[in-house]
């Protein structure tokens, strides 16, 4: 996970971001007179929020540990190669 405070923060911020859109779309579906179309399109949000998510944290991952200096089974070149291919797939 992130070693700085501010990357803490910005994670957990993305956290309570996914959370709203979760809520949101439990309160739409709880209404009497929810349209599909609309509780999809709150439902790809959340999905891309936690794509996000979880493309941030791999990537900290893989630079925080994967490429440090005298440690690092990967090349840094491979490295961002991975990176790419990660961010990618989630899309």
């Amino acid at each position: 996970m992130s070693h700085t405070k501010s990357a803490q923060i910005k994670l957990l911020n993305r956290v309570k971001k996914i959370r709203g859109q979760i809520d949101r779309v439990d309160r739409t579906l709880s209404s009497e007179d929810h349209e599909c179309a609309e509780v999809l399109m709150l439902l790809a949000a959340a999905r891309g929020g936690i794509n996000g998510l979880m493309a941030e944290v791999l990537e900290d991952h893989i630079r925080l540990h994967l490429l440090r200096d005298g440690h690092a089974p990967l090349t840094p070149e491979l490295g961002e190669d991975l990176i790419d291919l990660v961010r990618a797939y989630l899309k």
